[in-house]
C-alpha cells in the first residue's frame, strides 16, 4: 500500500498533521469536553465511553491500522508554535483500483474555529491525497445548514455535487447532507470543445 508503515507527517506554516498519539489523551478528551455542544449537532451520536480511554486507545490502535493497511489517514492537527491539539481531519475509505478515492472529514474546536487552521489542513490533506497517495478524487458531505462547513469545502476548490438522502445518523436520526468532490484533474464544467 503507498501508505505503508512509513511515519506520515504532513508540515504546513502553522501545523503539523500527524496520526494520533496515546500521548494526546488528555488534550483531545479536554478540548472533546469544551467543544461538546459546538461539535455533536454536526457529528454522529457519541457513544457513552466516548470521552474514556479505553475509547482512544482504540481510536489510536485503528488509525495506526488504518494507516498501515492504507484504508485511511487519520490526522491529528498540532499548531506548530506551541504543539497544541486544536482538532482531527481523516482521509478515509480509501479505494483503491478504479475508483482511486477517499472521503474527508474533519473537525476543530470551538476556540481554534474560524481561523483557518481547518482550510490550512484541508489544503494539505488534498495535496497529498493526490501527490503522494496518488487518489484521482476527495469527497466530503455536510449538513445542508452547515454553512461555515459547505463554505470552507468551496473555498478550498471542492465542488457541490448534489444530495446524499439519509447519509449519516446525527442526533440519532437518518439525516441527508450534501456532497462535494474536489478531483485531481477537474475537468467539471468543460466540454470537448472547452
Amino acid at each position: 500500500m503507498l501508505l505503508g508503515r512509513r511515519k506520515i507527517r504532513i508540515e504546513t506554516e502553522r501545523l503539523t498533521l500527524r496520526p494520533p498519539l496515546h500521548a494526546d489523551f488528555r488534550d483531545w478528551v479536554s478540548l472533546r469536553r469544551d467543544s461538546e455542544d459546538f461539535l455533536t449537532r454536526w457529528e454522529p451520536t457519541w457513544a457513552a465511553d466516548h470521552l474514556s480511554r479505553k475509547a482512544f486507545t482504540n481510536r489510536v490502535y485503528w488509525a495506526q491500522r488504518s494507516i498501515g493497511n492504507g484504508s485511511a489517514l487519520p490526522l491529528f492537527l498540532i499548531r506548530r508554535a506551541d504543539n497544541v491539539l486544536l482538532g482531527a481531519i481523516t482521509l478515509d475509505n480509501v479505494r483503491r483500483g478504479p475508483a482511486q478515492a477517499g472521503t474527508l472529514g474533519y473537525w476543530v474546536g470551538r476556540s481554534h474555529a474560524r481561523q483557518g487552521f481547518m482550510r490550512e489542513a484541508i489544503e494539505a490533506v488534498v495535496h497529498h491525497a493526490f501527490q503522494r497517495l496518488d487518489l484521482s478524487r476527495i469527497e466530503a458531505a455536510c449538513l445542508p445548514e452547515n454553512t461555515p462547513s459547505r463554505g470552507l469545502l468551496e473555498s478550498c476548490g471542492f465542488k457541490y455535487e448534489g444530495v446524499a438522502q439519509s447519509y449519516l445518523q446525527i442526533g440519532g436520526r437518518w439525516r441527508t447532507h450534501v456532497l462535494y468532490a474536489s478531483l485531481r484533474a477537474d475537468r467539471r464544467g468543460r466540454t470537448d470543445a472547452g
